[in-house]
């Protein structure tokens, strides 16, 4: 399968600042979380189809924010993170199939050193050249999974039945890349 459109071969890293990686939880069974966690480094390697591509990132457990420092201290906690431990996640790609424009990248994801096959839907947004005149490409990722795949299993009963926190996570991915 060839490539997108106004994508081209080659190595491009993740610009941190204008990458973003966003979960939703559900709340008490009637609100949701949301939060970000950074990331740290991204390496997507576009092969001369969309079948030899790949991508590797890291992101920091630690920086984990929800706009709410005790629920932020909570989650980087032994209860879920364990950042002490466990201080990133990351996910590396074995395959890739789909369209060139929406596609999905198997890869292994590890969270609380916990490592899973997880499906990405990814779909490429464009290219374009910044001002700066470097080359970028962006990409629009989301995965929903399991947290207690992950050892994430800390939770509370609600007095009106229920738990505190949703099994199911969500997390959004939006990732503008520079050409190396």
């Amino acid at each position: 399968m060839t490539l997108p459109a106004g994508l081209n071969s080659g190595t491009y890293n993740a610009d941190p600042s204008h990458s973003t990686a966003q979960f939703t939880v559900r709340h008490a069974g009637i609100s949701k979380v949301r939060g970000t966690v950074p990331i740290t480094s991204a390496v997507i390697t576009i092969g001369d189809s969309v079948e030899t591509s790949s991508v590797t990132a890291e992101l920091d457990a630690r920086g984990v924010n929800t706009g709410s420092p005790d629920r932020d201290g909570h989650l980087q906690s032994a209860d879920f993170f364990n950042v002490e431990v466990n201080p990133t996640w990351t996910f590396n790609s074995t395959a890739v199939a789909g369209t060139p424009e929406d596609f999905t990248v198997t890869g292994d994801l590890t969270i609380n050193g916990v490592t899973k096959s997880v499906e990405l839907e990814v779909e490429y947004t464009g290219s374009a050249v910044d001002p700066f005149g470097n080359p970028r490409a962006a990409f629009e990722g989301k995965i929903e999974f399991s947290r207690k795949e992950f050892g994430l299993t800390w939770n509370a009963a609600l007095e009106a039945g229920g738990v505190l926190v949703s099994d199911k996570v969500k997390i959004n991915i939006e990732i503008s890349a520079i050409a190396a």
